[in-house]
């Protein structure tokens, strides 16, 4: 096996852990179990820790326990339009931020339009494939 070229931390925020009950239509049709086995096996010399809570301030606690890592992948779900706190849990993060949303926000319902976070992450990516694009970005950019 070769070595661990990159250690990843993935983070998902409210309601994640409900994929597949979840309009298949707009956030697809895998689980972020099957999510998390494809980017492996396309990934094998990457090191990826998973965490997801439907409560913020584990949220913040996690992204300000960064340090290490060589990036972190972050869906905050409906945080993303609301929280300030998170924002600035972002911005202090020592490590580069991506962020990540199955679905096109800026396509859906005008509440869900406005990204507190993609201002202080590196890169915000869209759609299906977007934690596969973000382990690409980051390995191509960070590794």
């Amino acid at each position: 096996m070769d070595p661990v070229k990159a250690n990843i931390l993935i983070i998902n925020g409210p309601n994640l852990n409900l994929l597949l009950r979840r309009q298949p239509e707009i956030y697809g049709n895998r689980s972020m179990e099957q999510i998390m086995l494809d980017i492996q096996r396309q990934h094998m010399d990457v090191a990826f820790t998973y965490r997801q809570s439907n409560h913020e301030g584990d949220l913040i606690d996690w992204i300000q326990q960064a340090e290490g890592y060589t990036a972190l992948i972050l869906n905050a779900g409906g945080y993303t339009h609301t929280s300030v706190a998170l924002r600035d849990a972002v911005e202090l993060c020592l490590v580069p931020v991506i962020e990540v949303h199955l679905s096109h926000i800026h396509q859906r319902e005008e509440f869900r339009q406005q990204s507190l976070l993609g201002e202080v992450c590196v890169n915000s990516i869209y759609g299906i494939d977007c934690y596969e694009k973000a382990v690409d970005y980051t390995m191509s950019r960070y590794c």
